[in-house]
């Protein structure tokens, strides 16, 4: 393991989970901007071209986030190399498929273990340099699945959702240490999450057939054709956590790239338990030309009501501006 020491002005970022997707664009991007990062993924060799490019402002670590020695170690070889951690990016996970009659307790709490017990540890592993430092950016990789359940995900939305609730608590107990969370929630993208690293039922019912069982279908069919590109989420995500002001949450995708990207009617910051969300449009496209059509809310899609008004304001908006938008495009996948 050896890093640079010419580049000690440059942020540094520890991304997890990239030996595919967005880890592995998002990796990338921090290194073609001349930036450090630490390149973590379960078979190191899977990411040496990444450290290539580096040219000694990178290094691979080995890292399951479901290991606490493999996180020690990671993090350690972090600080060894470049001293701290500016910005954690919490993006190793899966997903799995099933109705939740059909959910498999090993599988849904093997998913537990890496989406969001995972992520936890990271976090806890972090911080207190952080503190120290009195600087530091923590970004989930969430998903889209984490503000809207849909049939045949509901255990991958229940990890979703509870990386979101940890977030939002993590934002406001460091919100005066220096400390930002982000939320990136991603709508449908051409990463593997559909493809090698899906998990899916084994023991399917029919009566269930018509609902998760036409959805797992779809995203299977799907696979690989999604409207979103990683390698634009990447450069999205970026400029999301270089900004004066980043956002708490961020929405990626949506069927009509034009509207996501300029649309003034979603500019309005939109605030997370009183905490600002974002300065400019909280949803960013990163769809290709292909995906640029007309759509309606997802049929799925419903608003929870909450008894306080004042305290889901934010959250009702933000959940508002996904229905009308990125979640247009998989009104496609219910209906095939």
């Amino acid at each position: 393991m050896t890093a640079s020491k010419g580049s000690h002005d440059t942020p540094v970022w520890f991304i997890t989970g990239c030996s595919t997707g967005f880890g592995r664009e998002l990796a990338s991007a921090v290194i073609d901007k001349g930036w450090r990062a630490v390149v973590a993924a379960r078979n190191p060799d899977s990411v040496g071209d990444l450290v290539e490019r580096g040219e000694g402002r990178a290094i691979a670590v080995r890292l399951d986030v479901t290991r606490a020695d493999e996180i020690k170690s990671a993090i350690a070889d972090a600080y060894a190399a470049f001293d701290h951690i500016d910005v954690l990016v919490n993006n190793a996970g899966f997903g799995y498929l099933s109705a939740v009659e059909e959910g498999e307790e090993d599988e849904v709490r093997a998913m537990f273990e890496a989406n969001f017990f995972g992520a936890a540890a990271m976090i806890r592993a972090v911080l207190p340099r952080m503190r120290e430092r009195r600087s530091g950016h923590v970004v989930n990789i969430t998903s889209v699945g984490g503000l809207v359940g849909n049939p045949g995900s509901g255990y991958y939305a229940a990890t979703k959702f509870a990386l979101e609730g940890l977030g939002e608590a993590l934002a406001r107990e460091t919100e005066g240490l220096g400390i930002k969370v982000t939320a990136v929630e991603p709508g449908p993208f051409r990463t593997d999450w559909a493809g090698r690293s899906l998990k899916q039922t084994r023991n399917p019912i029919d009566d269930y057939a018509q609902t998760s069982g036409t959805r797992r279908a779809a995203i299977a069919e799907r696979s690989g054709k999604q409207p979103g590109d990683p390698a634009r989420a990447a450069q999205v995500i970026i400029e999301a956590v270089t900004s004066p002001e980043p956002p708490g949450h961020l929405v990626l995708g949506g069927p009509d790239s034009n509207s996501c990207a300029t649309s003034s009617r979603s500019s309005t910051p939109i605030s997370t338990h009183g905490r600002r969300a974002a300065s400019g449009p909280i949803t960013r496209c990163s769809d290709h030309e292909a995906a640029r059509r007309a759509g309606t809310a997802h049929p799925l899609a419903r608003r929870r009501r909450c008894r306080s008004s004042a305290r889901c304001n934010a959250a009702r908006a933000l959940r508002e501006y996904v229905e009308r938008t990125v979640l247009r495009s998989l009104v496609q996948s219910h209906r095939t």
